[in-house]
């Protein structure tokens, strides 16, 4: 078992806002909120990378930019171009769509091409990566043979959803994933997260970052439980 304490917890939450019609104020809001509960990071449409580090100068929390999001279908050189350019607009996380359209047709080493040059932009940058399966869309067999790409190329993170399709993560998932991918490559549960329960759950699957909404109402909810507990930490 391992122990986690309520700011351990906060950590592990990517606190998200991909509106497309997210104002200026939301980022701002999105931020301070991320500052106050200290969130690992913000994650936001890659458009809103320069506001958001500006907003989050001086602080440890990442800005994280959605690329090609939340289909995936742009070519590689466009999403190579788009991480680029999220990065000299500040953002420090990249979370990106797979070809979906390449992967239901098994092309792999189009899929590996793809997470190669992406990854490789973020590695060189000495930022992290996360790809998104968008696995409401995959069978079985096509998210283990993502993590088998996964683990030879080496992303920060593979990550369940986009939150924009038809169901967000599973625990299932999680499982499934993490157990593809092992120690090489972290697991990102995201999508339909939108309580405590669900949140330690993902957890005990294999997540380790969370990328959610609710992250503040979630945090909320951790704090009243750890007022009763006599340790002050949560063990999963």
């Amino acid at each position: 078992m391992a122990r986690y304490t309520l700011d351990d917890l906060a950590q592990m939450v990517d606190h998200t806002n991909l509106k497309p019609y997210a104002t200026d104020d939301d980022m701002r809001r999105l931020c301070a909120e991320a500052r106050q509960y200290h969130f690992r990071m913000v994650a936001v449409n890659q458009v809103q990378s320069r506001l958001c580090a500006q907003e989050l100068a001086g602080s440890d929390v990442h800005v994280g930019a959605a690329i090609s999001f939340p289909l995936g279908q742009t070519s590689i050189a466009v999403k190579a171009f788009e991480t680029q350019d999220a990065i000299a607009n500040g953002a420090t996380e990249i979370d990106y769509v797979i070809n979906l359209t390449r992967a239901k047709a098994h092309d792999w080493n189009y899929i590996e091409d793809e997470m190669k040059q992406i990854v490789s932009i973020c590695k060189d940058a000495g930022l992290i990566s996360k790809v998104i399966f968008e696995n409401c869309y995959l069978s079985d067999e096509e998210k283990v043979a993502l993590c088998g790409i996964a683990q030879e190329v080496e992303p920060t993170f593979v990550k369940t959803s986009t939150g924009f399709g038809t169901s967000g993560a599973t625990v299932e998932d999680v499982r499934l994933m993490k157990a593809n991918v092992g120690d090489v490559v972290q697991v990102k549960a995201a999508g339909g997260i939108r309580d405590a329960d669900t949140f330690l759950e993902m957890v005990q699957a294999g997540a380790t970052r969370i990328g959610c909404s609710a992250g503040i109402p979630i945090m909320q909810e951790f704090e009243r439980r750890l007022e009763t507990m006599e340790n002050g930490y949560f063990e999963l």
